[in-house]
């Protein structure tokens, strides 16, 4: 067996095309376009990159997008302050900031500052609190792209068991919280799970997501199951063993460029939903 490769690039092209329908619809009854802010703090190359992606990615997309960026020493309170007055600035629909951050700022409290309506990347305690209870909330971006993927490629993932390797609050958990809101029976693993190999050959659906290169074997997969990884390491190589497994799945993503498509597709969307919830309340200019 021959895995086939997921294209991610090709699912996110669908879901970005609706997203610039519905954005110039709102455009076009509210004389402005959907706004996502991004928060910066330091100077870490890949952060930056990601941050001008996202930025290029709106453009393209017909949203505005706002940069604000931190010194490398800022405190929590400053970061706090700038993510505070974001969201409860009128002109500024998404917020969304850029991770991993310093050293000394306590990332929960910053992400816990979004308001809820504007957390469109998915990151506060009431998101995963939606996503855990089938709320309204914005989903998780990339927990959010894989489920639209496997949905882009017939994976139904009622009955099926689904292992999750990774317990992060921004991917692991919160995947794991929307494969179970679709009736799959998940497993919850990580990097100090006992005799994991026995729990992944039991998978259908198997979400790498623990950020160790090639921790998962490719002949731990389970003929015919359907991989995601979505572990990015240094040297372009994700957490599951990508040849051998592709051997033995019957779908796979590859890395880079596995999730990665999906994921600024979702942030993107959430932005667009965000502004037509706030859109009878909100104070945009005319």
């Amino acid at each position: 067996m021959s895995a086939t490769v997921m294209d991610s690039t090709v699912v996110a092209n669908q879901i970005l095309d609706e997203t610039r329908y519905r954005a110039a619809k709102f455009e076009r009854s509210r004389g402005c376009k959907p706004c996502l802010a991004t928060v910066l703090v330091g100077e870490d190359p890949a952060s930056h990159t990601y941050v001008r992606m996202k930025a290029n990615r709106c453009q393209t997309t017909g949203l505005d997008s706002q940069r604000h960026h931190l010194p490398q020493n800022a405190s929590t309170a400053q970061a706090v302050e700038l993510v505070s007055e974001l969201a409860n600035a009128g002109t500024v629909d998404g917020i969304l900031v850029q991770h991993p951050m310093p050293i000394q700022i306590d990332e929960r409290q910053v992400f816990d500052s979004i308001t809820p309506g504007k957390d469109v990347d998915g990151v506060t305690r009431a998101s995963f609190s939606a996503m855990a209870l089938g709320g309204t909330g914005f989903q998780s971006c990339t927990p959010g792209g894989i489920m639209r993927l496997l949905d882009a490629y017939e994976v139904n993932p009622t009955g099926q068991r689904a292992v999750v390797i990774g317990r992060s609050p921004i991917l692991g958990k919160p995947v794991g919280m929307l494969l179970l809101g679709r009736d799959a029976t998940v497993t919850y693993c990580h990097s100090k799970t006992t005799n994991l190999s026995a729990v992944v050959e039991e998978a259908d659906i198997v979400i790498a997501a623990v950020g160790r290169p090639e921790l998962i074997k490719g002949d731990w997969i389970k003929p015919g199951a359907v991989v995601i990884d979505a572990g990015y390491n240094p040297g372009n190589i994700g957490d599951v063993e990508y040849p051998a497994a592709a051997q033995r799945a019957r779908l796979i993503t590859p890395v880079p460029g596995g999730v990665g498509p999906t994921t600024i597709a979702v942030l993107l969307a959430q932005t667009v939903d965000a502004a037509e919830r706030a859109a009878p309340s909100a104070s945009r200019p005319n």
